[in-house]
This record gives structure tokens, C-alpha cells and sequence, in this order.
């Protein structure tokens, strides 16, 4: 800490950086961030094999809510700690620890050994990087955002910050390259097995690279004008958290953030760009390959219109376009994907009009699948129905039982008797669970519904079109969210303040799209009804914005 506050009382003494070195600084090194977090979640399946195999219930437990929840839930945690730094020792010096920190856990994690080499030592150490990795992304984006932001000219802020926005499109695509790279070298040189065995490590270790540049880029910085200024006139924040939420006066302006913008933000931003993937895949049985490229064909669209829509933030101001960005996706969540079904899966969307399936269930065997940890079996005679429904892409819809009957599929008009695995033991409840999935997947097939997506009939220009929809809207509300975000807070709590509402939102409310998607998905029987999460945030955010989110732009960051 004493390092970190030396260095920014004699910022005096260096030439201040011009605005571009000050965006590039900061955005590379967001972009880099982003990389390390993306890359992750890109090799999930992979992590999986090699940390996971073999554990027992508990370390089952505690890999499950590493890998779904630890990154999103610390982030949160690091906004505050870092926000705090921020506040009272300044802007640069707390986001250059983030980018070491997180740097650090990304290399370290392709340096682990192996479940079988270490045993549980290896998840257990897997957990405490994703951790970090979590924790030091709290902490980045605020500081990026602040610093760019108290650099730029306010007509030019909401262009300036768009470019820290747009780093998470950098990031993202910049994983997605270099592992698609390393799968394509590593498979030629040494056998497509190779990859799963070691190649794997190759992109953790790669951010070695990113991260030293980045801390160079960092290190030629000085501290902001407007901090360096308020610092000067001693007007910094002894209590931030205190100040921030503990004064009516600041927790309104958090909780309007939240609600107003942040709730929308996690909710069309990761639907746009992560439960899009998820729906194409699981439900639509799109190959994966395709999945990637159209993704990172929109993601590099996607990195254009953040810039675009940032700098007309500056011309007709922040809450329009924002507005614009919500608005448009609330509109289109329910057609878009429907959409997505006849251009990626025509023949599902033909089978579900011509054959509709019904579950005839007692209401008392039948739960509401929601598992993020790993712990819950669902073995009952409707959950094994629901679940090979929802995992075999199929819509279907609820029909009552008599209690105590064990649950039927009616596809068209054939019957399949579904089974209960409660109770028995696990290779008895598997072979059960077997059976009855493979009835009901016989007889979709029968009555038409493939089992994956035909590339043949696959209209690539269309699913493309649906996703270029949603990337409009997920830029135009994210592009000038930076800048807004800043000019609502006052200078001494700014890093504090806007810092744990951004990360609540896109940590919280958007890193668990796709889990509470699900539950809903295999409770209702309708593919689209997990639509109706990021639905009901955006909404929130849409009414909240319009009444009563005031217009930022042009704002003094002196204050």
C-alpha cells in the first residue's frame, strides 16, 4: 500500500500522458484482463477432464462452484477492496495491482498439476485462481473506466470510454484466436490428443506475454487530473464504504445504477454474447465449430459499435442511446430467438409444429432443476422425462397426472412411460435413467425431431442477422456505460461507489443467465422461457431509465 500511495504523490514530477496513451494504457490492459477470463470459461470442458475426474462428492461440490460461481461471485468483492484503494491512494496504482494479479492467476493455472498427478491439491488450487481471477477483474474495470474518463475533454468521454468497453470484445475474440490456433498447431504437429494432455496449458501461459506489456504500458502513466486535483485541495475520502453506503445521499445514486443500468447490462450483454451460445448448442444442437465462428464473427462486429455508439452518447446524450440499446433487446428476446431456432435448426422448429410433446405428470414428483453445484440427482420419474426433453433441445408442454403415477411422454400419439431412479444405487439409477432416454429419443426421431442441426439446411446469413441484432443492442447500452457510470459519482468515492453496482450487475444478474435460464427451461417444458430472466432485469432497467436516470453528459468530474 505504501508502494502504491508513493507512487502517486509524485506524479507531479512525470509528463502527463496524452489521452491516447492514457486509452490505450488503459484499455489494453482491460483487454488483456478480459483474455485471462475469457480463456477459462473457452476451455471449460477441458478443465473439466483434467482437474475433475474421479473426485469424490465433495471435491465434485467445491470443482462445481468453482467453475460456475467463484469468478462471478468474488467480482463484487474486488470492486469494493480495490474501489477502496482507488479512492484514497488513486486510480492508477490500484488497477496496475489488478492487472499483476490477475495476470498471475491466469499463468499460474497453466503451470497446475493435474488431478491425477496431485489429487485433490489441484482443483482445490484450480478454485483459489479462478478466485483471483474474479477478484482482480472487480477491481479492473472501475479503475480503467475512472481513469480514462477523468483524462477526456467531456465532449469526447463517452468516445474515450468506449474503448475500455470494447476491450471485453478484444478479450473475448483475442481467446477464442489464440486457442483456436493452439488446437490447430498442437493437433498437426503432435495428434489432436495432445491439445487435452498439454496443449491446453499453452493460452494460460501465453498471458505471461500480455501481462508484461501491459504493466509497461501502466507504469508510464501518471495519476488523473481530477484525483491528482482533489487530493491536492484535500478533498479525498477518509471513508469510502461509509460515504458510498452509508450516506443516503450516494446509496441512492448505487442503487439507481444498479437498477436503471446495471441490471440490463448483465442481463442483455451475456445473453447476447454467452446464452446465445448456450441456447444454439444445447438446444438448437448446433456443432460447436459453427458456434465459435459465428460468435467471433459477431464479436468482432460487436468491437466497431461500442466506439460508435459511445461517441454518439457524446452528440445526443448518455441515456438515449442507452435507452436505444435496452429497449431494442427487450423487444426482440422472445422473436430473436425464435428466429435463431428456424435459421440454425429448421427441423425442429418443423417437428415441434407438426408433432407437439406432452409430459403427463403428477405435479409432487417433479422439481424445479436448478443445480449451479453439482449436488442434486433429479431422479424421479418426471425430472428424468423433463431433463431428456430439455437436454434433447425439445419444447413440451405440462399435463397433470393422478398423484402417485410416475410421469408419461406423448409425442403425437405415441406413449413413452418414463421411470423412477429414486433410491437405488447409482449404477442401477444410471441403467434407468438409460432406458428411459433412449426411449423418448426414439421416439422423437420417429416423429421427425433430429438429433443436431443440419449444416445443409442451416441458414447461416439468418442466424447471423439475429445475432447482429443483439449485438446492437448489447453496444449501444454498453458503449457509454463507462462514461455515465463516472459521471454520477462524485470524484471521492467514484472508484467505490460505481465499481460494486457494474459488478453486481454483470457479475451477478448476467454471469447466472445461463444456469437460471435452464431451471426455468426444464420446469416449464418451453425452450424460450429462460428468455424471461434477462427479461424481467431489462425491463426493470427500461423503466427505471426512463423515469427516473438523469442525463450525465457533460457533466464535471471536479466535483
Amino acid at each position: 500500500m505504501a508502494e502504491i500511495a508513493a507512487d502517486t504523490t509524485d506524479t507531479a514530477e512525470k509528463k502527463p500522458a496524452s489521452l491516447r496513451t492514457v486509452v490505450a494504457a488503459s484499455a489494453a490492459g482491460t483487454t488483456f484482463e478480459w483474455y485471462d477470463f475469457f480463456v477459462f470459461g473457452s476451455l471449460i470442458q477441458v478443465i473439466s477432464k483434467t482437474f475433475f475426474s474421479g473426485l469424490s462428492d465433495t471435491a465434485g461440490y467445491i470443482a462445481a462452484l468453482a467453475l460456475f460461481g467463484a469468478g462471478f461471485l468474488f467480482r463484487p468483492v474486488g470492486a469494493l477492496v480495490f474501489g477502496r484503494i482507488g479512492d484514497k491512494t488513486g486510480r492508477k496504482g490500484a488497477f496496475l495491482v489488478t492487472v499483476v494479479l490477475m495476470g498471475g492467476a491466469t499463468f499460474a493455472i497453466g503451470l497446475l498439476p493435474t488431478y491425477a498427478q496431485a489429487g485433490l491439491w489441484a482443483p482445490g488450487l484450480l478454485v483459489l485462481m479462478r478466485i483471483l481471477q474474479g477478484f482482480a477483474l472487480g477491481g479492473e474495470y472501475g479503475g480503467a473506466a475512472i481513469y480514462v474518463a477523468e483524462h477526456a475533454p467531456p465532449n469526447a468521454r463517452g468516445r474515450a470510454t468506449s474503448w475500455v468497453q470494447t476491450s471485453a470484445a478484444f478479450g473475448l475474440f483475442g481467446a477464442l484466436l489464440v486457442i483456436l490456433i493452439t488446437r490447430l498447431v498442437v493437433g498437426n504437429l503432435y495428434g489432436p490428443e495432445a491439445f487435452d494432455a498439454w496443449g491446453w496449458r499453452i493460452p494460460f501461459l501465453f498471458s505471461a506475454g500480455l501481462l508484461a506489456v501491459s504493466i509497461w504500458m501502466r507504469l508510464k502513466l501518471t495519476e488523473s487530473p481530477a484525483f491528482a486535483k482533489m487530493k491536492s485541495e484535500g478533498g479525498g475520502s477518509a471513508a469510502p464504504y461509509q460515504e458510498s453506503f452509508g450516506q443516503w445521499k450516494n446509496l441512492k445514486i448505487v442503487l439507481l445504477a444498479l437498477a436503471a443500468i446495471m441490471s440490463a447490462q448483465g442481463a442483455v450483454w451475456y445473453t447476447a454474447f454467452f446464452y446465445t451460445q448456450t441456447f444454439m448448442e444445447k438446444f438448437l444442437k448446433v456443432e460447436p465449430a459453427t458456434i465459435n465462428l459465428l460468435m467471433m464473427s459477431a464479436t468482432a462486429v460487436s468491437a466497431i459499435f461500442y466506439v460508435v455508439f459511445g461517441w454518439l452518447s457524446d452528440k445526443v446524450g448518455r441515456k438515449k442511446v442507452m435507452l436505444f440499446g435496452m429497449t431494442l433487446m427487450l423487444v426482440a428476446y422472445f422473436p430473436g430467438f425464435h428466429m435463431l431456432a428456424r435459421t440454425a435448426n429448421p427441423a425442429l422448429a418443423e417437428a415441434e409444429a407438426r408433432t407437439p410433446v406432452v409430459v403427463v405428470a403428477d405435479p409432487a414428483d417433479c422439481s424445479l432443476q436448478f443445480d449451479p453445484v453439482g449436488k442434486a440427482s433429479f431422479t424421479s420419474s418426471c425430472d428424468i422425462a423433463k431433463s431428456t426433453l430439455a437436454n434433447a433441445g425439445v419444447s413440451y408442454s405440462n399435463q397433470t397426472a393422478p398423484a402417485g403415477t410416475p410421469a408419461l411422454v406423448k409425442i403425437g400419439e405415441t406413449v413413452v412411460a418414463s421411470a423412477s431412479a429414486s433410491g437405488l444405487a447409482k449404477d442401477e439409477a444410471k441403467t434407468v435413467k438409460t432406458g428411459v432416454e433412449t426411449s423418448i429419443k426414439a421416439g422423437l426421431a420417429a416423429a421427425g425431431y433430429p438429433a443436431k442441426a443440419d449444416p445443409a439446411r442451416m441458414n447461416l446469413p439468418g442466424v447471423f442477422a439475429v445475432l447482429f441484432v443483439f449485438v446492437i443492442a448489447a453496444t449501444a447500452l454498453f458503449g457509454p456505460i463507462a462514461a455515465t457510470l463516472v459521471e454520477l459519482f462524485p470524484t471521492r468515492i467514484r472508484y467505490t461507489a460505481m465499481s460494486l453496482p457494474y459488478h453486481i450487475g454483470t457479475g451477478w444478474i448476467g454471469g447466472f443467465v445461463p444456469f437460471t435460464a435452464f431451471a426455468i427451461v426444464a420446469a416449464t417444458g418451453d425452450i424460450y422461457s429462460g428468455l424471461w430472466y434477462p427479461f424481467g432485469f431489462t425491463l426493470l432497467s427500461v423503466l427505471t431509465c426512463f423515469f427516473l436516470l438523469p442525463e450525465t453528459n457533460g457533466r464535471s468530474l471536479d466535483d
